[in-house]
């Protein structure tokens, strides 16, 4: 349809021009919001909204907000839509419908993004800004959106703000959870008899690389449920192949997936590299020392983490992933690692080459096979870590359902995500894996360039989980900022939807 649109324009402007038609067009402007670089949802987006007779400005990604607002004004932009992946991009959008009160704009804010939501679009953005704001779930909902605020239709508006008092109303009636002190949470960490426990060895210590790895392997690693989620088709693969009311479509976007993957194998289009590491490792609190060899004098980096501290029912521990680290005290030899994967080096030129010919699918379609073959590297590399490298599960045989429902010992937790939500700490994985070596680098805000990029770190005991932080109070804060000898504001940027305080 994009193809055609394009085809058809030159008539349609040539047909206008006849009839004296100076009607403009309705104008959207689209940015990934700065230190962000996630665009796959902001590219379909606009597609959608294109192929509706809307005109795009795509300002890309990693925008500052004086060029998102100065350009807004200057193209007299209709709509502004916000896109964002990584927590810190929330406090980003925040101060955008800050800056657009304060320039007395009137245009209407869209929101978007995988950690937006609706809440914190309610509580945090329509706050700041008198003019309507709107939270956008997902591409399918935007043209109704985006004609509703353009057609100033005032029912469809006063409803959109009637629902976020609502939403901002109930929040303050919750009943508000309760909290420990930071020194209670550490006095109910998970206690583990590290005289009982068995530790492993690892087959080696260090940094490795992995240089173009076969792609053709990576793609039987591949979760197609979270392809699926991209085009906002939900149910579980397989099942969803035969779904009464979206079998038809999902069969025919899975054929022309692994067609497309077939194509970008044989044409090289992709690069897959990774690097990984173990070193031994113990815990001190709540944070996990790595030392540069076996004789543990010399420390070679050190993860700083954060502890759960709402109070838990039962007998229930206050998890810190430097729980599952045998502690200093222990004299116990115990190892962590850590990794960064990436299947998008070489992206950009394939993806500005279908743009240019406006197939915005297939270049859509590049970023999102691109997402799932470095989840799937990250995937068939811990599976190798597990069995090979640090070699604790070596007769590991699971199904395929059995390992993407992670029936495996250990964890290799993202930094960023739940149990380790601040972002900053990819700086410190990064220099210690030499990423850049691989093609990988960060954002000032840490969000991973390729987008397609994985990062985290490996657990390998018996009892470590995958958990949620949640909420933090403002000892932790300080302490975790004194820890990492940066100052509390800092910490406070990188962890906007953790802290339990404002």
């Amino acid at each position: 349809m994009k193809k055609a649109v394009a085809y058809l324009l030159p008539y349609i402007e040539a047909e206008k021009a006849k009839m004296k038609d100076t009607s403009r067009q309705k104008k959207v402007l689209l940015a990934t919001v700065k230190g962000d670089v996630h665009d796959i949802g902001k590219n379909i987006v606009g597609v959608v909204l294109s192929c509706n007779n809307y005109e795009i400005v795509d300002l890309g990604v990693m925008v500052p907000t004086e060029k998102i607002l100065d350009t807004a004004q200057k193209e007299e932009a209709d709509i502004i839509g916000l896109s964002g992946l990584i927590t810190p991009s929330l406090e980003i959008m925040v101060d955008i419908a800050r800056e657009m009160e304060r320039r007395k704009m009137d245009t209407p804010l869209l929101i978007g993004g995988a950690t937006t939501s609706k809440i914190h679009t309610a509580v945090k953005i329509e706050t700041e800004y008198s003019h309507p704001v709107v939270h956008v779930k997902d591409a399918s909902l935007a043209v109704n959106v985006t004609s509703n605020l353009i057609a100033g239709n005032k029912n469809y508006i006063q409803k959109i703000k009637d629902e976020y008092s609502q939403i901002r109303e109930f929040q303050e009636k919750r009943k508000p959870k309760e909290y420990l002190k930071l020194e209670q949470a550490r006095e109910n960490k998970l206690k583990i008899n590290w005289d009982a426990t068995p530790l492993y060895t690892p087959n080696f210590t260090g940094v490795k690389h992995l240089i173009d790895y076969p792609l053709e392997e990576l793609r039987e690693y591949i979760d197609w449920t979270f392809f699926f989620l991209t085009w906002n088709m939900k149910g579980h693969y397989p099942k969803i192949l035969d779904d009464e009311k979206q079998g038809e479509e999902a069969r025919k976007l899975y054929a022309e997936a692994n067609e497309f993957l077939d194509e970008i194998i044989e044409k090289k289009m992709l690069q897959a590299n990774a690097s990984f590491g173990i070193w031994p490792a113990n815990a001190a609190g709540d944070d996990v020392i790595l030392f540069e060899d076996e004789s543990r004098k010399t420390e070679a980096g050190r993860f700083f983490h954060f502890r759960q501290q709402e109070k838990k029912k039962g007998n229930l521990p206050n998890l810190c992933l430097s729980d599952f680290v045998a502690p200093l005290e222990s004299e116990k030899a115990d190892y962590c690692g850590g990794f960064a994967t990436t299947a998008g080096i070489g992206i950009e030129k394939w993806r500005d080459i279908f743009l240019k010919d406006h197939n915005d699918y297939k270049a859509i379609m590049l970023e999102a096979l691109a997402d799932r073959l470095s989840e799937a590297f990250a995937e068939l590399l811990h599976e190798r870590i597990r069995k090979e490298f640090w070699g604790y599960a070596p007769d590991e045989n699971l199904s395929k359902e059995d390992f993407l429902k992670v029936k495996y010992q250990g964890i290799r937790p993202a930094l960023g995500y739940p149990a380790c939500p601040e972002h900053s700490e990819k700086e410190s994985l990064f220099d210690l894996l030499k990423a850049e070596e691989i093609g990988m680098k960060l954002t000032e805000h840490f969000a991973m360039y390729p987008n397609a990029s994985v990062s985290g770190q490996y657990f390998a005991h018996q009892e470590s989980r995958y958990f949620s932080l949640e909420k933090v109070g403002r000892d932790q804060i300080q302490d975790y900022a004194k820890r990492k000898n940066k100052p509390v504001e800092f910490v406070e940027k990188f962890l906007p939807t953790n802290l339990n305080y404002k």
